[in-house]
């Protein structure tokens, strides 16, 4: 071996201590990054705790149900809100309660002015889900339901409802009914 002169062992020296204070630095950083993690994971059963009882608190909201009929022709739509037994009425409306001329009655912006009555209603009596039943003429008549139906779905659902079953209720005959007129039909 050979010999190191005073400066290089002066030198050598100081890197060993440098080195040293180095792995006690990064020792220090890894017990801190330790705490830290600790206290993450204390923070993270804090949120999962706070999280479970705010879930539980979801849970025991009950939703209420109700059922919306909408008998929508092409004289008039008209929009009534039940309970689900249907015995009880929470609200209705009808589109010639919005517009001014019997002509307008049936039209979508009509039945969309009374969807939106009838869901205000509902709201305040605290009503959270829905089903819906869209019902035409039937019988002799549209089986088709009219242009305020579509509207009124829509504002339904827009207005903050759980909707759960759409349904057409129309009332169709299997052996049919006899039509209006008479014998030989409407003589125009």
């Amino acid at each position: 071996m050979y010999a190191l002169s005073e400066t290089e062992t002066v030198v050598e020296e100081e890197d060993v201590k440098s080195t040293l204070e180095e792995t006690t630095s990064e020792k220090a950083v890894e017990s801190e990054k330790a705490v830290e993690s600790e206290k993450a994971v204390e923070s993270e059963k804090a949120v999962e705790s706070v999280t479970e009882v705010k879930a539980e608190t979801k849970k025991e909201i009950k939703e209420k149900w109700g059922i919306v009929h909408i008998y929508s022709s092409y004289n008039n739509t008209i929009i009534h809100i039940t309970d689900l037994t249907g015995a009880e009425t929470v609200s209705i409306s009808s589109g010639g309660c919005h517009v001014n001329a019997d002509r307008y009655e049936s039209s979508p912006f009509a039945a969309m002015k009374a969807a939106k009555t009838v869901v205000e209603s509902a709201q305040t009596k605290g009503f959270t889900a829905l089903h819906i039943k869209v019902r035409a003429v039937g019988g002799v008549g549209s089986r088709v339901p009219g242009p305020g139906a579509q509207a009124a779905i829509r504002t339904i659902a827009r207005g903050g409802f759980k909707i759960g079953r759409i349904d057409d209720v129309t009332p169709i005959p299997h052996d049919t009914t006899r039509k209006k007129g008479g014998k030989r039909g409407r003589r125009v």
